[in-house]
């Protein structure tokens, strides 16, 4: 039996995310997967505010990379506290990003049922990809896209309905490809998965 998050835990996380260590540390450290980590620290952390410090990850991570990378070793004077270094230029690809971030609806091979989480008195919740916190590299044209999530693991999906919403199963995945000139004529040219971004 897998154990229990405890109040205290929860407590240290967030002042932990919130005092720069990274998630990968977090797994490490606390023992529970990514996706256990990331729902409390949602639940606990203003959704700008968790947005601002896992930009701020990002854009700290590609900085870390190619400063490193770019130090001039011949250059340092042994005998010395002071290390030169090359002028810094960075540059996010968010053209690559966005190519190798989303994948086409024919390509993906979906396990035989998935699920989504739909409010109780409509169909199917429509989100803007602005507000999923793991694309926000992406440029703004994207981020204003319409999408619909969908989940591989049902336990997943239901740690993150609230009171006002369900999870239903979709058993058929066949169906993402009949409706998706019905969903792209409704706006929504997106489908969000727990790692994939899934283009229709």
């Amino acid at each position: 039996m897998s154990k229990r998050i405890t109040e205290k835990e929860i407590k240290d996380l967030v002042n932990d995310f919130r005092s720069g260590i990274l998630l990968k540390s977090l797994v490490e450290s606390y023992g529970y997967s990514k996706t256990t980590i990331n729902k409390y620290l949602k639940k606990n952390i203003d959704e700008k505010e968790y947005n601002r410090l896992t930009n701020s990850r990002i854009l700290d991570n590609q900085i870390s990379n190619n400063n490193f990378s770019k130090v001039n070793h011949e250059s340092c004077d042994l005998q010395s506290d002071f290390y030169e270094l090359e002028p810094l230029d960075v540059h996010i690809d968010q053209e690559s990003r966005k190519e190798l971030s989303s994948i086409p609806l024919n390509q993906i091979n979906f396990p035989p049922m998935v699920y989504m989480i739909v409010d109780k008195n409509i169909e199917m919740k429509t989100k803007l990809l602005r507000e999923y916190a793991s694309w926000q590299f992406l440029p703004e044209e994207d981020l204003n896209r319409k999408t619909i999530e969908i989940f591989f693991d049902i336990k997943i999906a239901k740690s993150m309905c609230n009171k006002e919403q369900k999870v239903i199963k979709i058993p058929n995945t066949n169906v993402f490809h009949i409706v998706a000139p019905i969903l792209l004529l409704r706006g929504i040219s997106r489908i969000v998965s727990e790692e994939q971004l899934i283009t229709i």
